[in-house]
């Protein structure tokens, strides 16, 4: 097959890509670049789209003797990740730029791209395992190396691009067993360190980022009786669960500490209680993205009923958050019939906010994601 391989700069891009080059596949190495402004990323190794990451991946495609490109994608990034990150904000919601660019950039952007190019699928560093069903179809399972699991991610992507993508670190054992092979191969990334946090907030500081795209914006603090405890200079700078730099100019009446219940940004408030008052037993979420039938049999396209029955399942609703036991079923939502999820949790969550994506479970494989519009306390 024809692959493109996507090179962040980083050891698990190079690792996949070498691994392509074995398999016996035509590779052919792309780095995206994701700002005009490359300085305006991080440095080092805190983000994965720096102009370093670019000379890092080049150096990997020379070691690897594949061709190497390097795509500009910084207007597509701007209009959806940055874009969606910043109206999120304003909206109340917490949104997760890396799911929106797995979305868009990785699975939308790059490979369109790519196949109008005659490309036959996109290679990337993502740990996780695409195996196929009984039924012939092909499934998003979670990664062999638990710790490092990225299906969360990548369940927005949906079967049409899952059956364009490759995954072939999906099976490694852990991280260090993918750096001594990197080393092996003589990958100068192999000791390069992990990249975290947002890479077009360059500083760390998301809510200085915020405050510069939206302006400064003076509201108060209020608890759950609507009683004025602090201000703020924006309530978009506020997520739910939040208990640092609130505001608060007092103490609660009974000294414990209070949390972030909920951002209104029709009123510019933001309402802040106590932490037993951010439990979750229930969750509702739009924009569903399906792999296959949730509660009957017949195949991927059930999934677009109404009247489907609850179906037990497990749900995670953060990158790294322990999935938890549940119940769900699917609903119509404002994009028409199946594009809404309704979940009963069996375990009550903490503090889970709307923007944050909901990936449901049947074991190791992906059964489904969506964004929660809202939860039930």
């Amino acid at each position: 097959m024809r692959v493109l391989a996507a090179l962040s700069g980083g050891v698990d891009s190079a690792v996949a890509a070498a691994r392509a080059v074995d398999a016996g596949h035509d590779v052919v190495g792309v780095h995206m670049a994701l700002s005009r402004n490359r300085d305006q990323f991080r440095t080092g190794s805190r983000g994965c789209c720096s102009i370093e990451d670019a000379g890092d991946a080049r150096r990997a495609a020379d070691v690897l003797g594949i061709p190497y490109y390097v795509w500009d994608l910084s207007e597509r990034f701007e209009q959806t990740v940055v874009a969606d990150f910043v109206a999120e904000y304003e909206a109340g919601r917490t949104p997760n730029p890396c799911v929106r660019c797995n979305e868009h950039i990785k699975f939308e952007a790059l490979l369109d791209k790519g196949v109008a190019l005659g490309f036959d699928a996109v290679c990337t560093g993502h740990y996780a395992r695409i195996e196929t069903g009984a039924d012939g179809r092909r499934e998003l399972h979670r990664a062999r190396d638990a710790a490092k699991d990225q299906s969360y991610v990548l369940a927005v992507m949906g079967p049409e691009r899952l059956a364009r993508a490759m995954f072939p670190l999906g099976d490694a054992a852990s991280k260090d067993d993918v750096r001594a092979e990197a080393a092996a191969r003589g990958l100068g990334v192999s000791a390069k360190p992990d990249s975290y946090d947002i890479c077009f907030v360059a500083d760390g500081d998301t809510q200085g980022f915020l405050r510069e795209r939206l302006g400064s914006r003076p509201g108060d603090v209020v608890d759950v009786d609507g009683v004025v405890v602090g201000a703020h200079d924006g309530a978009y700078a506020f997520t739910v669960g939040q208990r640092k730099g609130l505001g608060i100019d007092r103490p609660a009446a009974d000294g414990r500490p209070r949390y972030v219940l909920d951002v209104r940004p029709s009123s510019n408030t933001v309402v802040v209680g106590a932490a037993e008052l951010l439990t979750v037993r229930g969750l509702r979420g739009e924009r569903a993205v399906w792999f296959g039938s949730l509660g009957r049999d017949e195949g991927a396209g059930d999934a677009r009923d109404e009247d489907h029955a609850w179906t037990a399942c497990r749900v995670q609703v953060r990158a790294h958050g322990a999935p938890v036991a549940a119940r769900a079923r699917v609903v119509a939502g404002p994009d028409g019939p199946g594009s809404g999820v309704e979940v009963a949790l069996d375990e009550p969550l903490r503090g889970v906010a709307p923007g944050q994506s909901v990936v449901l479970y049947d074991g190791t494989r992906v059964l489904g994601q969506a964004t929660v519009a809202a939860s039930v306390r």
